[in-house]
């Protein structure tokens, strides 16, 4: 008989409007690492906000039973107290905090009126090494990088004992290696007998280290599939998630490329805070109209800066170059410089910097482009309906209406919100950071098809991604950025990961010996 730490029997969950979960049920054995899967929106975070006391007892429907026993968690730290710890997609930490704060904010080391802050930094150092991170707990957060940081967000769950680990997307914003490094040390938890539950829209990773995967859609658990008697490849699950088998994950395009449409030459910028230190080394790009140019890279390689200095000088300083659009050379110092200019920015960070979430979708549509839809000054409300509902219908949003806030959307049609705040305002030129970090598959084929839409028009679409094999799939010509320079240039026919990575270790190498 089956040793189960977790039940959750009937679980419906239902928000005005919505029903989020309907009778869900999810069994969750002693020392085993369980994934569920889903598209965005199918509720998977809402079951485990349910698990971990966000919604509270007595606002959904079922039971939750941890080592047998019924649970109503009124809050967090309930569930806490029973060693269930979640770690959202968004991380928790206070950048201005050194790690040992962080580690133990809200429970500190100490007395009730006095901070142990000896004990702190020791047991906090202890912790560190325990996730495999070389760093000291007395540094700030805001100087280590997101992977660290994710380490960071474990080290902690461990100091609160945990018996049951929730990882809510937690290799989104990481690089392969980093990605790998965590999957690891959640199989070396699982040795140790640890529990984990992990949320990924990564089938790859599901895979490797699962060994139950739970699919849920539209609100229900459709199956479970057992890694020792089941078929678990990609397919496969994506047949569950999406009720249906997509046997291509890119749309297939046929190529009108034309004119070239922008170009940058000879691009250099400084780091906005570290005097003399270069993001962006000499770059030159070219891209055409109905053409989708990719830039890949590892984190760090300066991809985002480029982008953004680009885009109205967004960020950087001492930023040097030119920039032609359609051969003429044009002067974007400022983001209404470069949206006049029909260029536009897509950011990575949908919720920190593209949308304004505690907005309706019909406001977030019109934000890039205001005057499409004012006279004197004066917004016509029924304009800007008129247009975030073509928007909708056009990309597909779901949602009830243009008036939902864009908070209560899933990841998948946040993105689509996004995508149509800036092809609202006209561009020609789109620069997609990372487009599809942190949705399903069945949202990114969407995407892709937008994309593939975009450029159909004679459009020129500049797309960067940390997924090679989304790079791969899209693009019609493949710039590889290291260090922030442009080390190699490849058209679609002569790409593939090896090589990415090849030109990436050569610069590296060479890197090292200069």
């Amino acid at each position: 008989m089956a040793n189960y730490l977790l039940e959750m029997k009937n679980i419906t969950k239902t928000f005005p409007g919505v029903k989020a979960l309907s009778e869900v049920n999810l069994q969750v054995e002693q020392g085993e690492i369980h994934a569920l899967v889903g598209e965005n929106g199918a509720g998977k975070s809402t079951l485990m906000n349910v698990l971990s006391g966000i919604h509270q007892f007595g606002t959904y429907e079922g039971d939750i039973l941890f080592e047998g026993r019924v649970c109503k968690f009124e809050k967090i730290k309930d569930s806490e107290a029973k060693g269930i710890v979640i770690i959202h997609q968004e991380l928790a930490l206070v950048p201005q905090l050194t790690i040992g704060e962080n580690l133990f904010l809200g429970n500190e080391r100490g007395s009730t009126v006095r901070i142990d802050w000896d004990e702190t930094f020791a047991k906090a150092d202890e912790y560190l090494k325990l996730v495999g991170l070389d760093e000291s707990s007395r540094t700030l957060i805001k100087d280590i990088g997101v992977g660290k940081q994710q380490l960071v967000e474990i080290a902690k769950a461990l100091a609160k004992n945990v018996r049951l680990l929730i990882l809510d997307e937690p290799t989104s914003s990481l690089n392969e290696s980093d990605s790998k490094k965590l999957l690891n040390l959640l199989l070396e938890f699982k040795k140790n007998g640890m529990t984990s539950i992990l949320i990924s829209h990564k089938l790859n990773e599901v895979s490797y280290v699962a060994d139950k995967i739970t699919i849920i859609r539209d609100g229900k658990a459709i199956e479970t599939l057992d890694k020792e008697k089941d078929d678990i490849s990609e397919s496969r699950i994506v047949a569950g998630m999406v009720g249906r088998t997509i046997t291509d994950r890119f749309p297939k395009r046929e190529s009108k490329i034309g004119d070239v449409s922008f170009e940058v030459k000879n691009w250099n910028v400084d780091h906005p805070l570290y005097e003399g230190r270069k993001v962006c080394n000499d770059i030159n790009i070219k891209v055409h109209k109905g053409e989708v140019v990719g830039i890949s890279g590892l984190m760090g390689a300066g991809r985002t800066e480029f982008a953004m200095s680009v885009f109205g000088h967004s960020y950087g300083r001492n930023i040097r170059g030119k920039v032609f659009i359609n051969g003429k050379e044009v002067n974007l110092k400022s983001v209404r410089e470069a949206i006049n200019n029909k260029l536009a920015y897509v950011t990575e960070d949908r919720k920190g910097n593209g949308l304004v979430l505690s907005n309706p979708i019909s406001i977030n549509t019109t934000l890039a482009k205001l005057d499409k839809i004012s006279k004197n000054l004066i917004l016509d409300k029924d304009l800007e309906f008129k247009y975030a509902n073509e928007y909708k219908d056009k990309l597909k949003t779901k949602t009830p209406s243009v008036t939902q806030l864009v908070s209560n959307l899933s990841g998948g049609n946040q993105q689509k919100v996004l995508l149509g705040k800036w092809m609202f305002a006209d561009p020609d030129i789109l620069i997609l950071d990372e487009p599809t970090r942190g949705i399903d598959v069945g949202a990114k084929y969407e995407i892709y098809c937008i994309i593939n839409q975009l450029v159909s028009e004679g459009k020129s679409v500049i797309m960067i991604s940390s997924e090679l094999p989304e790079i791969l799939g899209m693009s019609d010509l493949i710039y590889v950025m290291n260090e922030g320079r442009i080390i190699a240039e490849m058209p679609k026919n002569e790409a593939s990961q090896e090589a990415i990575m090849s030109c990436i270790l050569k610069s590296d190498n060479r890197t090292l010996s200069e």
